[in-house]
């Protein structure tokens, strides 16, 4: 029975590695600590694959931050200044190139394409001195092996790992990355051959670029690649795993007719398109790792359907060449489904986290072997029919309301500018305003008495007094630092999508159902299962209780529609901008009563936007555009003077700018520190921007403290290229996961810096 996983989620069914990781950064634990976890882990995502009778599984996918930073560290591509002098790599090195330390800052993060996972991305140039520098693929390899498990091991493909990297600072931004190739390639055949040698017959190396639009000479380095690899892999059966789209079919061909690659996987959830390629041709005598079950999303496969594309399949490559596997790593996904003892019965029964999806792959691959689990296979039949016939998934007025948006554009009546000039009087702020971008840290007593009052151990009186006097606090020490524009500090709030999920109809919510976002920040997305709708108003009792506390505008603060989206487990029976359009409407509703309360700041954030964009150029215009209408539907019916704000991280914006400014809204500010300032090239470029914009003066996923002359610094870089009139000082993103003693210094530094610039703009007039 030939059965694959892609790759599994590393947290561990309970989040046990993102605790071990913290209690080793904190101080509270050594580092054998924490490689006891890792490995309690390790061995028993291995140990639960083999006993439901998984064929090949894989090995290194575990990792204690990412695995593109695992692949750096094997390369020791170690950027000079974390001061590495040779050697096996250690975890002081490791988590400082991961999270910076208190003099260097962290190498870059990003999304690993259109996931909400993000991986650390290299640094790299003619100069870097590539060496064998973590064994770590080797050692897991045989770890597993000692317990009796032989395991696939997994790299990310050498081309994939370079077209991944980015040029580092002071190399020129034209350097071409693929030129390394013949530099990274025998570290690779170091590790392919210690692999050899352990006993491994198999090895997979990741390519998801292979899916991308590639040029010529970009798709041309996978043949360079694997031909250089041939001779050391020869003797090894090589799998080479593409996922997250179709693949076109130029790469489709580059792909199969590589030297000494034995094994194509692709993903045939996102792909569909992918089976014409493999009915019209597939190399004769190779395996086809086919990925029917959607490693991406937490609905149950359609056990039925899989298997006759398998069937399908079968008939095209034979059926000792077809094995059946994930559309991607679980990764992605949640860990498993026992441990949601709360979740409502019917709900439960249409989902399947990691560990089910193992189960249904196993049980694909034992039906087509002719050995159908009659149970396994009814019991899906009748969980998904009572999915379709729930009357718990369709409201009638929502679907009304949501066709009906067809017609109209749901822009405001008037242009930015006038409304800038309008607000301004209103709001009498001074030039370069400061604000922050919503949450403040949430100190350990604030996430117990929120974890209390939910477990009903504490009155909801005495919830509201404590919140209250929490926003109190937080109100409080904004009006000190002095900044123009407040926010209420979020105490009330869990997660930036799951408060608002919780309160709208056709969500639900697991207990444990935690997917990892970036070293051990995880998330834990909503089910949309049906039609959204807004019953009462989320937000208003609380924004309303924190501008009564100051003089100063506060900002109401919400979740934009393509975030709530792009963050959740979306239903997969209808298309995604269906269900963006409901919840925009029900945001539509809340912003409008935020103003009818008084509020006259209101911020829509969309850090997702651009998460959702698809990898091919062709499919990416149409997302933008409903994705920015949905935005635009949220705030068309405000006045003039009510300014709308929005917030955006983690992206890179420069190539969807122009959808930036068609979202028109008032203001918005975008993480940008840790991006080294790529968003502020493009304004050199000269795209005109007339919104007001706040590109984030200093990093907040750090722990370091910038100095009042380094944000100024910053500040005045923007000021080369933006207006001073529509610049806005802030943050780059909310301060909910910083300490207080991280906060109030950086905050103090950041509006010094401001008011220094202030007196400078004004003697220079």
């Amino acid at each position: 029975m030939a059965s694959h996983i892609v790759g599994y989620p590393r947290m561990g069914p309970k989040r046990e590695l993102k605790f071990a990781l913290e209690s080793f950064w904190d101080g509270k634990s050594s580092a054998g600590d924490l490689q006891k976890v890792a490995a309690d882990l390790r061995e028993s995502i291995w140990k639960q694959m083999a006993d439901t009778g998984i064929k090949y599984i894989p090995s290194n996918t575990f990792s204690c931050y990412d695995q593109v930073l695992d692949t750096t560290a094997m390369l020791g591509a170690v950027p000079p200044r974390y001061g590495w002098n040779g050697g096996e790599i250690g975890s002081d090195v490791y988590f400082s190139m991961a999270r910076g330390n208190a003099s260097v800052p962290a190498m870059e993060m990003t999304k690993w394409f259109d996931t909400n996972y993000h991986f650390i991305v290299p640094e790299l140039g003619p100069d870097v001195k590539f060496s064998y520098a973590s064994h770590k693929a080797v050692t897991e390899y045989k770890e597993a092996k000692a317990l009796g498990v032989d395991t696939v091991p997994v790299l990310v493909g050498p081309v994939s790992y370079l077209l991944l990297s980015k040029p580092a600072k002071g190399v020129e931004k034209s350097f071409s990355l693929l030129s390394l190739l013949g530099k990274i390639l025998p570290i690779y055949k170091e590790v392919i051959s210690e692999l050899k040698e352990a006993g491994a017959s198999w090895i997979q190396f990741d390519e998801p670029t292979l899916v991308m639009d590639l040029e010529s000479h970009k798709l041309h380095a996978f043949t360079e690649a694997y031909s250089a690899l041939e001779s050391t892999l020869s003797g090894l059966n090589v799998l080479i795993e593409t996922y997250f789209a179709d693949i076109p079919a130029e790469q489709y061909k580059t792909l199969t007719s590589l030297k000494g690659v034995t094994a194509f996987g692709f993903d045939l959830v996102r792909g569909t398109k992918t089976l014409d390629l493999i009915k019209g041709d597939f190399p004769e005598g190779k395996y086809l790792f086919a990925g029917v079950v959607d490693g991406r999303n937490i609905w149950a496969n359609d056990l039925a359907a899989s298997l006759s594309t398998l069937e399908t399949l079968e008939g095209i490559v034979g059926k000792d060449k077809l094995v059946v596997s994930t559309s991607c790593s679980l990764l992605h996904t949640a860990v498993d489904l026992v441990n949601e003892t709360k979740l409502d019965k019917e709900i439960k029964s249409w989902l399947a986290f990691a560990a089910q999806k193992v189960v249904e792959v196993n049980a694909l691959a034992k039906a087509l072997a002719g050995q159908k689990d009659e149970e396994i296979f009814s019991a899906n039949a009748a969980a998904l029919a009572s999915r379709k016939s729930s009357p718990r998934v369709t409201n009638e007025a929502v679907q009304k309301a949501a066709a009906a948006l067809k017609g109209s554009d749901h822009r405001r009546a008037t242009n930015v500018s006038a409304r800038l000039d309008a607000q301004q009087k209103k709001l009498n702020l001074p030039v370069l305003p400061t604000t922050t971008i919503g949450s403040f840290p949430q100190t350990m007593e604030l996430r117990k008495v929120r974890r209390e009052y939910k477990a009903k151990k504490v009155s909801e009186d005495d919830y509201v007094k404590a919140i209250k006097e929490e926003i109190r606090k937080v109100v409080k020490l904004q009006e000190e630092f002095d900044i123009d524009v407040l926010v209420h500090g979020e105490p009330e709030r869990n997660d930036m999508v799951e408060y608002f999920g919780e309160q709208l109809s056709g969500f639900a919510f697991s207990a444990n159902g935690w997917v990892q976002s970036y070293g051990s920040r995880c998330v834990k997305p909503p089910i949309i299962y049906g039609d959204v709708s807004r019953p009462k108003s989320m937000t208003v009792f609380w924004s309303t209780l924190a501008q009564s506390m100051t003089a100063r505008p506060m900002k109401g603060m919400l979740t934009g529609p393509v975030t709530i989206l792009n963050w959740s487990f979306v239903r997969n029976d209808q298309p995604r901008f269906e269900t963006c359009y409901q919840i925009a409407l029900a945001i539509k509703d809340e912003v409008e009563d935020l103003e009818k309360n008084g509020i006259t700041v209101i911020q829509i954030d969309e850090a997702a936007l651009r998460e959702g964009l698809p990898l091919r150029k062709s499919e990416q215009a149409f997302y933008l555009d409903w994705a920015v209408h949905s935005f635009r539907i949220t705030n068309c019916g405000v006045h003039d003077t009510t300014q709308i704000h929005t917030h955006m991280c983690y992206s890179n914006f420069n190539d969807i700018i122009h959808s930036i400014i068609d979202m028109d809204a008032d203001v918005i500010t975008i993480e940008n520190s840790r991006s080294d300032e790529k968003l502020l090239s493009v304004f050199r470029e000269g795209v005109k921007y007339g919104a007001g914009i706040g590109p984030g003066v200093y990093d907040i996923h750090s722990p370091r403290i910038p100095s009042t002359e380094e944000i100024a610094d910053r500040i005045n870089k923007m000021l080369a290229v933006l207006e001073t009139n529509i610049l806005w000082v802030n943050p780059d993103c909310g301060l909910k996961t910083r300490k207080y003693t991280e906060v109030k210094p950086a905050l103090k530094n950041m509006v010094d810096a401001a008011k220094l610039l202030r007196s400078q703009l004004a003697s220079a007039k």
